[in-house]
């Protein structure tokens, strides 16, 4: 139950603090005065959705903070939570927004003082109120908002089952995915194939094996290119180093006239020793390479088909090394990728027909669990169109006729069904879409009465409704009072109405108005001055709580308008009427519950 709610500048609310009671809480005033400024604060503290605009101008901080006294289900849930009641029943709840400089806002939820986040706060807000406005009455005509709604009704277990088809739905849809997706990339998988088994049999009948295969090659084109000159080279080189045929003598005669003489050197000098090892070395070293040139020069031959091989080869690869390199390294690299690939895609896992299957098999799931779900809806629409039918017939309806209409319907997360509700407040007529026939007023009523059923399932903590009765009057403004004060036995309720009834049958009655008020300027160096301070004009909202003859007067001015005698006798009638419903509704109430007699 709401107990308490405190508002500081919030939109045109400089500084509020409202006390409800149990029962039935009524908030009247003219049209424009602030009443859904307060019912905006609630929903914005208990998580809503705010704009900068929300934060009063001038400021820069609001403030709602809503006071709960909690059940013993409430408390087990917040404690849950981990928070701790205060009082040992008692949850604070409250919001601060701060507009920013930069023309943002920020926003803060606390829970007794903890800081929560907005999940916990929707999951909060489910538990504690439920505001009904005006517009959802047009909301009564949307499928999808009365499928909704008929769910409800069918309470934990058609909600259960109701999650079952989601999920068996959201793995249908997966699997279609995946079907799709295998549809289209068959073709390009094919087509991937080909390329890559053209690719592997090119690099396959290449023979690629050792990555410097190129450079040695190239390597051997320019010795078989150059067989003549080497030779001429070589045998040159032979001469001067070993054996020259000329008149000159070759370096190894040379060095050998150099070692004689330093063996002769060394008999007198021992130190010319090392100079002789050195000078045997190079002979040695001279008359070796010389050997070698002689064997070099003999093995060059020309071999033009070998060049001819060679020159074909180094084509082959510089061809490959065009295509799948640069280097002949990576070629060989990229042979090993296709090689992998290639077997990936001729095993590609599950095939086309095997993701059929699944699919085939998760649809039919998702139709025997849609089919449950309607079975459990078709009862829980029976039950509900007997509850509606008697929560409505004392609201001016006595006649009506209703219907909750399931058709069969491509199957989707929310099941297989379309749901229509069916309605017809005139005898003989027969039963149309709700949205095509109930007027205003019934829509208003029914509304009402859809509460009513709910809170015989499931009580929400505190029932709010902003003007759901506009459009009604007389009589059938009476028969939505009863029900009001019926529907507060068993939960608050806040109304916001115009019709005096309403208000005269109810347990609080809180008069909203706007007043303009002068504030003071506070200078922009923050001195305050005492003598002539300036000021202005700015519109705040005010409420007040009636009792007695304030009640009298506000229900005098709410039927005509001013608050002269005969009108005050009307209100005062007004009020006798309402008291003797409450104690009508009493005596009805004690003998449903025969321990309140």
């Amino acid at each position: 139950m709401l107990a308490l709610l405190r508002i500081e500048n919030f939109a045109l609310i400089d500084r509020l603090e409202l006390e409800f009671g149990k029962g039935l809480n009524v908030l009247t005033g003219e049209t424009g005065a602030g009443k859904s400024i307060i019912l905006d604060a609630l929903d914005a503290v208990l998580g809503g959705k705010v704009t900068l605009r929300a934060v009063r101008s001038g400021t820069e901080r609001a403030l709602i903070e809503a006071t709960f006294e909690c059940g013993s289900e409430m408390a087990g849930w917040v404690r849950g939570q981990e928070i701790d009641l205060l009082d040992g029943n008692l949850l604070v709840v409250s919001r601060e927004m701060v507009a920013s400089r930069s023309g943002g806002m920020r926003s803060r939820s606390r829970l007794n003082g903890i800081l929560v986040n907005r999940q916990m706060m929707d999951q909060l807000r489910d538990r504690l109120v439920e505001i009904t406005a005006q517009g959802q009455t047009l909301q009564l005509g949307q499928p999808a908002r009365q499928r909704e709604w008929l769910d409800a009704f069918g309470g934990p277990r058609l909600g259960q089952q109701r999650q079952i088809v989601a999920r068996i739905y959201a793995e249908c849809s997966r699997w279609l995915q995946a079907v799709e997706n295998r549809r289209q990339s068959e073709q390009q998988r094919l087509q991937r194939l080909d390329l890559l088994q053209y690719q592997l049999q090119e690099l396959s009948q290449a023979g690629l094996e050792d990555p410097e295969e190129l450079h040695h090659l190239e390597g051997e084109r320019q010795r078989l290119s150059h067989v003549v000159e080497l030779q001429q080279q070589s045998y040159q080189a032979y001469q001067l180093l070993y054996q020259n045929d000329s008149d000159r003598p070759a370096a190894a005669d040379l060095l050998g006239q150099v070692e004689s003489i330093l063996s002769d050197m060394v008999q007198y000098d021992g130190q010319m020793q090392p100079v002789l090892e050195m000078v045997k070395d190079a002979l040695a070293q001279a008359s070796e390479a010389g050997l070698r040139l002689s064997s070099y020069s003999g093995s060059l031959e020309t071999d033009p088909d070998r060049l001819e091989e060679v020159e074909e080869r180094i084509a082959q690869l510089k061809q490959i090394c065009r295509k799948y390199g640069p280097t002949l390294k990576e070629a060989i690299a990229y042979a090993e990728r296709v090689e992998t690939e290639l077997a990936a895609l001729t095993n590609p896992g599950e095939s086309l027909e095997s993701l059929e299957q699944k699919y085939f098999a998760c649809k039919q799931e998702l139709e025997a669990a849609c089919s449950q779900l309607t079975q459990m809806r078709h009862i829980a629409a029976a039950a509900l169109e007997s509850r509606l039918v008697e929560e409505l017939r004392p609201l001016a309806m006595d006649k009506v006729q209703f219907q909750v209409q399931i058709t069969p319907t491509e199957a989707n997360s929310t099941g297989a069904d379309q749901i229509v509700f069916l309605f017809s407040a005139n005898p003989g007529e027969q039963v149309q879409p709700l949205s095509q026939t109930a007027s205003g007023g019934e829509m208003s009523r029914f509304l009402l009465a859809l509460k009513a059923c709910f809170s015989q399932v499931e009580a929400t903590g505190t029932l709010v409704f902003d003007e759901i009765d506009v459009g009604v009057s007389g009589k059938v403004a009476a028969a939505i009072a009863e029900k009001l004060y019926q529907l507060s036995h068993h939960q608050q309720v806040l109304f916001v109405t115009h019709q005096p009834m309403v208000a005269a049958i109810a347990d609080h009655h809180f008069r909203v108005a706007k007043q303009v008020i002068d504030t003071i300027i506070p200078p922009s160096n923050g001195v305050t001055v005492t003598d002539s301070p300036d000021s202005q004009e700015r519109t705040v909202v005010r409420v007040a709580s009636l009792v007695n003859s304030q009640r009298r007067e506000e229900l005098a001015q709410m039927a005509s308008g001013n608050s002269d005698g005969e009108a005050i006798a009307w209100a005062e009638s007004l009020l006798a009427q309402a008291a003797q419903m409450r104690r009508i509704s009493k005596i009805a109430d004690s003998t449903d519950d025969p321990t309140k007699i």
